[in-house]
């Protein structure tokens, strides 16, 4: 399987989750064949590329037009079939169900995402959340909790980049943080 690289994805001022916060996201997604995936926030559609090269079906919602517009020139690039939907999670949101969701923004909805998927994450789904400020990861984690999932991890990524002369460049920490919806 090939993983995509930054640079080959066409670029605005969208943000964009960096190659190894992807990768590392996608494996905690177990994403496989058949599944149905929601990326929430899906920025420039980074992750949900490769989740549809993954053999997911996949549905990208964002809020904000140039990230729609982006999202739709990525994929028409790697010729992936993504349901792109322009709007507000979680009121814009399918009712259907899936088994596999990423939140890499939720525009301060988190406590509403998560009653969502409540009723349209199946149980046994898995839920992967990346998060820059603290206090966004510590609602996710608490929210994760209230909500019953389990198998609950959480990783600090911190990278950084060489540039082209040999000066390393920081990119921003990121939390990752992935559960499981419980049976229950």
């Amino acid at each position: 399987m090939k993983w995509i690289k930054d640079e080959e994805f066409i670029r605005g001022n969208i943000p964009m989750t960096k190659f190894n916060i992807r990768t590392l996201s996608i494996a905690y997604l177990s994403l496989k064949e058949g599944d149905r995936f929601l990326d929430i926030g899906a920025g420039t559609g980074s992750i949900s590329i490769e989740a549809a090269l993954q053999g997911a079906k996949v549905w990208a919602v964002e809020r904000e037009k140039e990230g729609v517009d982006l999202i739709h020139q990525n994929s028409q690039k790697f010729n992936t079939d993504i349901t792109i939907i322009e709007g507000h999670a979680p009121k814009d949101l399918p009712n259907m169900k899936f088994n596999k969701c990423f939140i890499g923004g939720s525009g301060g909805n988190l406590k509403d995402i998560f009653q969502y998927l409540d009723n349209n994450l199946e149980d046994g789904g898995i839920l992967c959340g990346n998060f820059i400020t603290l206090k966004n990861l510590n609602q996710f984690s608490i929210l994760l909790k209230d909500h019953n999932y389990r198998e609950i991890e959480t990783q600090l990524i911190q990278s950084s980049y060489m540039d082209h002369i040999g000066l390393l460049r920081g990119n921003n920490p990121i939390f990752i943080i992935k559960g499981v919806k419980s049976h229950d």
